[in-house]
């Protein structure tokens, strides 16, 4: 064993990611199950707790996405509750954590607070909660407030909401005694009595998405996990240290918040063969048609008479048009026009290949042994504590990962060989959830 293998490393946090509704996700494989039906959801969360992973993780879809005014079904349509299939799998699991997306625009602290208590006393502990905030109107539409809150109100609406949770959570005291609650703030004014005692964790592991710096600041006042996108050992370590250093200015720890990107691996035998499947992955995941559509979102025109093997438009990107609805803004259309641009010409890019090269590449891409190594040298130098995997296939897409991959971090030793808890706080090694009882508690 090489000395590299033998000296301690830090531990690697692994997470599993149900794909949704996105390019990443191939749903056209013969391989692909049903985004809807419960046997997928449990075989990859079977499948990530036989693999040891800290937790399962689920999206959320308030609105249907549409495109030029019709409903956009270029890879499903369609996903169900996430703190309902959560309860179901929590069932058929013993350890692997379970988070929920739910957003906290369009949804109340006392309804949720309680459904998500309600998760972890039946899960034993293993319950988390993905804050996401929307200033869409579009999908504000689905709600009786509709889009009425400010996109610069979305993270205070948050931070009290999550404070409020966490009220509602420690209104029981440990002994199981209730006690009434009260909040006043500006965007909740509650009183009453919470229906649940203190959960296993006392309060579920809280994981934050945002990028922003209002999104940083929040996960550093308030975040247990955060799940970020940056895909390069450069860009992850100027982020992990941003947020980390901004924790002490909330008396935390660096250790009390876990940074975990999103990522995709590709395995092969050799790395010839690794980046072929990597190609052909990218080629599944933007079909013609998804490419031109994807080029719609940017110029904010109907381009369906582009050719995909052609070259991209000639003209700049219109204003925001509208055109299509319900899906992540990719950023300022002007410059990413002139980006593509310059990378079409570069390489003398199609359409299809400018998307496929500008937003479907792969994180981790070699062997199984050539994966581990990466995986443990970007965590070993502090660009992440861990990954979120999202897998390209559903439900099987983390099979091999997990068959192949794992152990290897295992010899490295990186990676448990066993659970060591059984409460999701405790296999991402985050502190005990402290009671907070304060001014606006009765």
């Amino acid at each position: 064993m090489s000395r590299s293998r033998r000296r301690a490393r830090r531990h690697i946090h692994l997470a599993a990611h149900f794909p949704g509704v996105n390019n990443t996700t191939v749903w056209s494989d013969p391989r692909s199950g049903s985004q809807i039906d419960f046997a997928s959801f449990e075989h990859l969360a079977k499948v990530a707790e036989a693999g040891l992973f800290d937790f399962f993780f689920l999206a959320e879809g308030l609105r249907l996405r549409e495109h030029k005014g019709e409903i956009h079904d270029l890879d499903v349509v369609g996903r169900p509750e996430s703190i309902t299939v959560l309860n179901a799998l929590a069932a058929v699991t013993d350890r692997l954590g379970l988070a929920a997306t739910v957003n906290a625009t369009f949804n109340e602290p006392f309804e949720l607070a309680r459904r998500l208590a309600t998760l972890d006393h039946l899960s034993g502990g293993r319950a988390a909660w993905n804050v996401v905030t929307s200033s869409d109107a579009f999908t504000g539409q689905n709600f009786r407030r509709g889009g009425y809150l400010d996109r610069a109100d979305r993270y205070t609406r948050a931070a009290e909401f999550v404070a409020t949770a966490r009220e509602l959570w420690d209104s029981w005291t440990p002994e199981g005694t209730p006690r009434p609650f009260a909040h006043r703030g500006e965007q909740f004014d509650i009183e009453g009595r919470f229906t649940l005692p203190r959960s296993p964790q006392g309060h579920p592991v809280v994981i934050q998405a945002g990028d922003s710096p209002e999104g940083r600041e929040f996960a550093a006042a308030t975040a247990d996990v955060v799940f970020s996108r940056h895909g390069t050992p450069e860009a992850g370590r100027a982020f992990y240290t941003d947020v980390k250093d901004r924790l002490r200015r909330y008396g935390r720890e660096p250790e009390d918040l876990k940074i975990m990107p999103g990522a995709t691996v590709v395995l092969g035998d050799t790395e010839a063969e690794a980046r072929d499947r990597a190609v052909e992955i990218r080629r599944q995941q933007i079909s013609p048609q998804n490419a031109i559509n994807t080029l719609e979102q940017i110029w904010g025109a109907d381009l369906s008479a582009h050719d995909p093997d052609g070259p991209l438009p000639a003209f700049d990107p219109e204003p925001r048009s509208g055109l299509a609805q319900g899906r992540t803004t990719m950023g300022d259309p002007t410059a990413i026009a002139a980006a593509w641009r310059a990378l079409s010409a570069a390489g003398g890019l199609s359409i299809r290949q400018t998307v496929i090269e500008a937003t479907a590449r792969q994180s981790f891409v070699g062997t199984p042994h050539a994966v581990a190594d990466e995986l443990v040298a970007f965590v070993d130098g502090r660009a992440a504590d861990g990954f979120i995997l999202v897998p390209h296939l559903t439900p099987g897409g983390l099979d091999e990962f997990i068959a192949r991959v794992v152990p290897l971090l295992q010899e490295r030793g990186a990676f448990r060989t066993a659970y060591t808890g059984r409460t999701l706080r405790s296999h991402l090694g985050l502190p005990e959830a402290r009671t907070r009882m304060g001014p606006r508690a009765a």
